[in-house]
C-alpha cells in the first residue's frame, strides 16, 4: 500500500528524500528547486502533484517553466517527468517535442489559463511503487542531456549573462561576433563550444535584431564602463520634439548638424525624419554597436565616425578613432569642418553613457580602479585643469557634456539636447546656460532596474545665472506602452553640503584612545584596511554621523550614524553637547528610503543652504519641537546603526540614540520627555513597549545590553530557511519581535513623511 499524502509540499520532500540519494546525494532541494518550479534534476524538469487530474493542462504548465528557462539563459532540460505522488506515477515526455511552445513568451502564473493544450501521449508511464519502474525512474533522473533551443532577442540577454559568468575575461566579440566587417571572429551564439548542448548556431548575418538590447548584451563593468546607450522609443520621439526647437533656432541661411558622439546603435535617431537624419553626424564607440549604426542608419546620415570600416577599425571590442573623450576625436576633420564654418549651427543630441567609478557595481566587484579608463582621457584631464574635480569629474556623462559646451558649441543660436540626471547642473555646476525647455524621464525604460529621475533638457548655448526651474514629467505605462500622465517637476540648484556647514569641527578635550567601526556597528578587526580616523573617545560621546555627498544614487551606504566613529571617518562625533540639531541631517538622509517614486531619485538632494537660517531657529528655541520629532525619528529608524556593545578598549559603550530605558533613561529617552505626544507619537512609544517586552522574552536577548531598533533586528530577529517549502521560505525564530519590527517601519515612514519631511523641505535640508 502506498503512503497517501495530505499537501504538495510533503509528497516532494518525501520523494527527494527517497531518490536524492540514489541520483546525487551531493544536490539539495534548495538547488534543485531554485528557479521557481518543482525542479531541475540533471536533464529533467519535475512536476509534483498530489493527483493528476488533467496530464495535458499539468504538461502546458511544465512547457511555460521550460520557456522561464530559457529565457534565463538556462538549459532546458530534455525530459519533462510529470510526478503523481499519491499514485506513485511518473509520466515522462521529451521537451523537443514541445519546442515551437517552449520558445514562445508567457504572461502570468505557470499554473493558470491551461485547459485546452494538448499534447502527445507520454514516452513512458512508470509506476515506481514497483521495484523494476523504480529503478527506471532512477536512470532517467540521471540522464544530463538537454534539448537545444534558437537564439532570439527575448532570450539573447540571459544566455549572455551566463556566458560572461561562465568566462569571465570573455569579450563581447566571443558571445556575439560575427563575419561580416573587417574584424571577423565568430561568436558563441554562431559558433557554439560551451553552449554547444544548448543551442542552435544563430544563422543571422548580423547583429540588427538585437538593436535594441546591445547594451545588455555587455560584461557588467563594460555595461558601467561604455554606459547604457539605450533609449527607450518614446522617450526618443519625446526627445526630438527638443531637436526641432533647437532647430527653429538655427538663423536663416545657416546649414546646421546634429551631432550625437554616442548614438550606440542609434535608436536615439529613429525618431528623426529623413530630412534631420540628413544633418546627422554619428558616432559609437563599441564595435558591434558601431556595426549596427552602419546598417541602420548609415545611408541617411551625412557622416558617421569614423566613415567606413577598415582593417585598424577593431580595436580590442572597441572602435579606433570614435573615442568622443580623445584628442583625436575633438581635432576631427570631417566634425571640425562643421565647427569652425560660422554659417553652421551646431546641435548635439545626446544620451551620455551613464558611469560611476564609485559606484555600487565597481566596488562589489572590486575594480573601482581597474575600471576608470576613461578618467585618463584628454576630456578629463582638460576638465580638471578648470578646477572642475571631486564627484563631478567621476561622472563619464559630464565628461561629455562639459565637452560638448567647451569644443562644439559656438554661437547663442547653438543648441544641447541631452539626457542625465540633474546633478550636473544641481548640484555639479557644470554649466551656466539658459535652459529652453525640460523634460523628466523614468530611468528604469533606460535598461535599468531603477525608478529615478533622468532630465531631457533643450540648453542654448548663452549664459544664464537662473537658481531653479520646472520641467515635465513622463513615466511609461509598461504594459500599454504609452505615457502616463504630465507632472510638473521643479528642479532647485544646490550650493552648500552639510558637511561644510553643519558638522561639529570643534576641538574637544578627547583622548585617543577609543575604538572604531564598521558600518553595521560592529568594531573593526584589527587587520581592517583603509583605517583613515583616530579614535577619539569622551564620556560626552554619544554618537558618529557620517552623510555623504547631495544624491541619493545610493541611499544606504552614504548614510552612517553609529555608536563612535566609523574606520574611515568621513564624519563627525555627536556629542550630549550638539544632538539634537544633528538629528535632521539624518532624517534628510532617509527621504528616498520612504519616497521611492521615480520623480524623487536623482532630482531631490540633500543641501544646507539654509543653514543659517536654520541654526538661528534653533538656537532661539522656536524649532524644539522639530527637533525632538526627528529625534523620535532617529530612534525608530533602521539606519540607526549604533548598537551597545563592550569595546576592545575594555569600555561600554551604550546606545544613547534609543528608546530602550531598561536600565535608566538614556540620552534619547529623556530628551524625549518633553515632546508632547500626539496620536501617531504615542502609537510609536507604545510599539516601543510592546517590541522590547517580546525583545526580553527571547533566549537571544542579553539583559545587560541597552537595545535600539537596529540591534534588535541583527541579533533578536533572528530566522531560518525551511527546506521543506518549495521557495525555502524563511521563518523567524520569533514572530513577535519580528512583527513588532514590521509595524514600526510602517508607523516610521506615515510619521516621517507626515511630521518631519515637510519642514526638511522648508528649511532646504532636501531640495
Amino acid at each position: 500500500m502506498t503512503e497517501k499524502f495530505a499537501t504538495e509540499i510533503e509528497g516532494q520532500t518525501d520523494f527527494y528524500d527517497r531518490f536524492l540519494s540514489r541520483i546525487n546525494p551531493n544536490k539539495t532541494t534548495e538547488e534543485i528547486i531554485a528557479n521557481n518550479n518543482d525542479g531541475v534534476l540533471n536533464g529533467n524538469l519535475l512536476e509534483f502533484k498530489l493527483t493528476v487530474k488533467d496530464l495535458n493542462e499539468v504538461l502546458f504548465q511544465c512547457v511555460k517553466y521550460l520557456s522561464a528557462l530559457r529565457l534565463k539563459g538556462i538549459p532546458v532540460p530534455a525530459n519533462i517527468v510529470i510526478i503523481d505522488l499519491n499514485a506513485t506515477r511518473a509520466y515522462l515526455y521529451n521537451s523537443n517535442d514541445y519546442l515551437g511552445f517552449i520558445e514562445q513568451i508567457y504572461i502570468g502564473g505557470a499554473s493558470k489559463n491551461n485547459t485546452g493544450f494538448i499534447g502527445n501521449d507520454p514516452i513512458k508511464m512508470l509506476d515506481y511503487s514497483k521495484a523494476l519502474y523504480a529503478e527506471t525512474l532512477i536512470a532517467t533522473l540521471k540522464e544530463t542531456n538537454f534539448t537545444k533551443i534558437h537564439i532570439d532577442e527575448n532570450c539573447i540577454v540571459g544566455w549572455a549573462e551566463h556566458y560572461y559568468r561562465k568566462n569571465q575575461t570573455a569579450r563581447k566579440e566571443d558571445f556575439l561576433g560575427d563575419e561580416k566587417g573587417k574584424h571577423k571572429t565568430v561568436g558563441e551564439i554562431r559558433n557554439p563550444t560551451i553552449f554547444k548542448d544548448y543551442i542552435y548556431p544563430y544563422e543571422g548575418e548580423t547583429n540588427v535584431k538585437f538593436n535594441y538590447l546591445m547594451d545588455k548584451l555587455n560584461d557588467t563593468l563594460l555595461k558601467k564602463n561604455l554606459g547604457a546607450f539605450y533609449t527607450h522609443p518614446l522617450y526618443a520621439q519625446k526627445a526630438v520634439e527638443l531637436v526641432r526647437m533647437a532647430i527653429k533656432r538655427v538663423p536663416e541661411g545657416n546649414d546646421y548638424i546634429i551631432l550625437d558622439r554616442c548614438a550606440g546603435t542609434g535608436n536615439l535617431e529613429t525618431a528623426l525624419s529623413d530630412e534631420e537624419l540628413s544633418h546627422c553626424i554619428v558616432s559609437t564607440i563599441e564595435y558591434y554597436e558601431y556595426k549596427v549604426l552602419q546598417e541602420l542608419v548609415g545611408s541617411k546620415v551625412r557622416a558617421i565616425i569614423p566613415p567606413i570600416e577598415t582593417k585598424e577599425t577593431f580595436n580590442a571590442g572597441l572602435v579606433y578613432g570614435s573615442d568622443a573623450l580623445s584628442k583625436e576625436f575633438v581635432e576631427n576633420e570631417v566634425i571640425a569642418q562643421y565647427v569652425n564654418d560660422p554659417n553652421c549651427t551646431i546641435i548635439l543630441f545626446e544620451n551620455p553613457p551613464y558611469s560611476e567609478t564609485t559606484s555600487i557595481e565597481h566596488q562589489k566587484k572590486k575594480k573601482g580602479k581597474e575600471s576608470t579608463v576613461w578618467k585618463q582621457s584628454y576630456i578629463v584631464k582638460e576638465m580638471k585643469k578648470e578646477k572642475i574635480k571631486g564627484t563631478a569629474s567621476n561622472d563619464l556623462g559630464n565628461a561629455f557634456i562639459w565637452s560638448g559646451f567647451k569644443y562644439y558649441l559656438r554661437q547663442p543660436t547653438d543648441s544641447f539636447v541631452v539626457f542625465s540626471p540633474v546633478k550636473y547642473w544641481k548640484a555639479h555646476h557644470l554649466i551656466n546656460k539658459k535652459i529652453i525647455e525640460g523634460y523628466a524621464f523614468n530611468r528604469r525604460h533606460f535598461h535599468t532596474q531603477i525608478d529615478a529621475c533622468i532630465m531631457c533638457a533643450l540648453w542654448s548655448n548663452e549664459p544664464s545665472d537662473i537658481t531653479e526651474f520646472n520641467i515635465k514629467g513622463y513615466n511609461i505605462d509598461a504594459k500599454t506602452g504609452t505615457f502616463l500622465d504630465e507632472v510638473v517637476l521643479p528642479v532647485k540648484r544646490c550650493y552648500s553640503l552639510y558637511s561644510e556647514k553643519f558638522y561639529d569641527k570643534r576641538e574637544y578635550a578627547d583622548t585617543k584612545d577609543g575604538v572604531l567601526l564598521d558600518f553595521d556597528g560592529t568594531e573593526i578587526k584589527k587587520d581592517r584596511s583603509s583605517v583613515r580616523q583616530i579614535p577619539f573617545y569622551n564620556d560626552n560621546i554619544i554618537g558618529y554621523l557620517a552623510v555623504k555627498g547631495a544624491n541619493f544614487d545610493n541611499p544606504d551606504s552614504s548614510v552612517h550614524l553609529l555608536r563612535t566613529a566609523e574606520y574611515d571617518g568621513n564624519g563627525f562625533y555627536i556629542r550630549t553637547t550638539n544632538f539634537l540639531q544633528s538629528m535632521p541631517m539624518f532624517a534628510a538622509s532617509r527621504y528616498i528610503t520612504y519616497n521611492r517614486g521615480w520623480t524623487e531619485r536623482s532630482r531631490i538632494m540633500k543641501s544646507a543652504d539654509k543653514a543659517d537660517r536654520f541654526l538661528v531657529d534653533a538656537q532661539s528655541g522656536c524649532l524644539d519641537n522639530f527637533l525632538l520629532k526627528c529625534l523620535l525619528f532617529t530612534c525608530i529608524e533602521m539606519q540607526n546603526h549604533c548598537r551597545s556593545f563592550t569595546g576592545s578598549d575594555g569600555r561600554y559603550y551604550r546606545n544613547e540614540l534609543c528608546l530602550d530605558a531598561t536600565h535608566g533613561e538614556t540620552v534619547a529617552s529623556k530628551e524625549l520627555k518633553r515632546l508632547e505626544l500626539n496620536e501617531t507619537e504615542s502609537r510609536i512609544f507604545k510599539l516601543y513597549e510592546s517590541l522590547i517586552g517580546h525583545v526580553k522574552e527571547t533566549k537571544e536577548y542579553d539583559s545587560e545590553l541597552t537595545y535600539g531598533i537596529y540591534q534588535i533586528a541583527e541579533e533578536i530577529d533572528t530566522s531560518y530557511k525551511d527546506t521543506t517549502s518549495k521557495k525555502g521560505k524563511t521563518v523567524y525564530n520569533n514572530i513577535q519581535v519580528h512583527s513588532d519590527l514590521r509595524a514600526m517601519k510602517e508607523l516610521c515612514k506615515e510619521y516621517y513623511n507626515r511630521e518631519i519631511v515637510p519642514i526638511l523641505f522648508e528649511y532646504e535640508f532636501l531640495k
